[in-house]
């Protein structure tokens, strides 16, 4: 089954040819590796070294201090992942335009994970936690650019349900391994890099990356990285509001998640350390399950109906029922509940999502950087609503206004991508 082929700029052909169930396998294990490295420390093992080093006793402070560093980290994603995605665009290795930023990518985030680990001051965790998202942005920019470079329309809902399906797993297996084998910090880093390695080399191997022909490619030059990252949405609205749409549902989704270990532990279930782990670990296998199954699901029905912007609508809408409800029936079984919710909602949001955004970029010569504006709306979302949530719990001492804000946020971008003309 073949998609028909669009010639386009120079080294930029349209792909027809359905990818193979191989380099799915391999795709999906390196996406797995990098969840797991972004988001176990993000979940779980930066909040823990915030806490240890401003102290448990004032856990409003521990809140702030982990959304400023997040947030220093937001605004190096801001720049890294346009200029990593425009930077494999003009690459003319004999490796390939893509390979060789995965590769690169890859090494800086372990390194700086592990670096990270040893580090016992805020301002050494904020320089380091912002050089290890650097290297997950290079090597997602580029990552995320072999979808269009190699996958056909009609199959990419599908594959991109592959890229979302193992963020869950990832965040599960590294969750559990650090909580239930009691890893140290250090450990608990060094795991997680390593995985990284290990689960990106067979996509490495795997990957047909044809050289880009010398002097095909227009130069990259100061005016051209700051005109390119201005994309007008009244020549390109259906960009515009599909990136609105994202950042929406992405900062919603974020101020619902990543201070879900302090809501255990110091919101109204008032829950002990162990427990408050404990209990991350079983919200977090929940959310897992539903992701998983609606990434795959949904992803894959949204090619054979060829309908994808209805779907993005529904899934945005559930993340926000999520969050209302955790800020209204703030008990574990409710929250239970919310975290199938999100899953489902946010599973099938991201594969859906991801295929619809390959749909509407306005040059094909620029995959890569116009692939990473839209992944800006993954990463800075998820880095800033610490700060600004935790900015709202320390104004409010409650996380109800968090969690409506959440919700509010998550059913505007359902709103957002009503508009998009161009896919159906």
């Amino acid at each position: 089954m073949t998609a028909p082929a669009v010639s386009t700029a120079a080294g930029t052909l349209e792909p027809r040819t359905f990818v193979p169930g191989a380099w799915i396998a391999a795709f999906a294990t390196a996406w797995f590796g990098v969840w797991m490295a972004q988001l176990t420390p993000i979940q779980l093992l930066l909040p823990q070294q915030v806490d240890d080093i401003i102290a448990p006793v004032d856990w409003v402070a521990s809140v702030r201090g982990f959304g400023i560093v997040s947030a220093i980290a937001g605004v190096c994603a801001l720049v890294a992942y346009p200029l990593a995605g425009a930077l494999s665009d003009r690459t003319t290795s004999r490796f390939g335009r893509r390979r060789p930023w995965i590769a690169g990518g890859a090494v800086l985030f372990a390194v700086a994970l592990v670096l990270l680990s040893v580090q016992h001051t805020i301002v050494g965790v904020a320089v380091w936690w912002s050089i290890t998202l650097v290297g997950f942005c290079v090597l997602t920019a580029a990552l995320t650019a072999t979808i269009s470079d190699r996958v056909p329309v009609d199959q990419r809902g599908t594959v991109s349900g592959w890229m979302s399906a193992p963020q869950a797993l990832g965040i599960l297996v590294g969750v559990a391994l650090v909580a239930l084998l009691a890893l140290s910090q250090v450990a608990g880093y060094v795991l997680v890099a390593a995985a990284l390695l290990v689960c990106v080399v067979p996509f490495l191997l795997r990957l047909e990356d044809p050289p880009l022909a010398p002097g095909s490619a227009q130069p990259l030059s100061l005016r051209t990285i700051v005109t390119g990252f201005w994309i007008s949405p009244r020549d390109h609205p259906d960009f515009a509001w599909t990136l609105t749409s994202r950042i929406l549902v992405m900062t919603g989704n974020g101020f619902g998640t990543v201070l879900l270990l302090y809501f255990l532990e110091y919101g109204p279930m008032h829950q002990s350390k162990d427990d408050a782990e404990n209990g991350l670990l079983l919200l977090t296998l929940v959310y897992m399950v539903f992701v998983i199954v609606a990434a795959l699901v949904l992803g894959r029905l949204s090619d054979r109906m060829g309908r994808r912007k209805i779907m993005v609508v529904v899934c945005a809408a559930l993340q926000g029922l999520a969050a209302l409800l955790l800020a209204f029936v703030p008990v574990f079984g409710a929250a239970l509940v919310g975290a199938a919710l999100l899953g489902f909602g946010f599973g099938a949001f991201l594969s859906v999502d991801q295929a619809l955004a390959t749909q509407v970029l306005p040059s094909a010569a620029d995959r890569g950087k116009d692939l990473g504006i839209m992944n800006v709306a993954y990463a800075v979302p998820q880095a800033l609503a610490p700060l600004v949530g935790g900015w709202l719990v320390a104004q409010t001492h409650s996380f109800t206004p968090l969690f409506l804000a959440a919700g509010v946020l998550a059913i505007g971008g359902a709103f957002a991508v009503a508009p998009v003309r161009s896919v159906r």
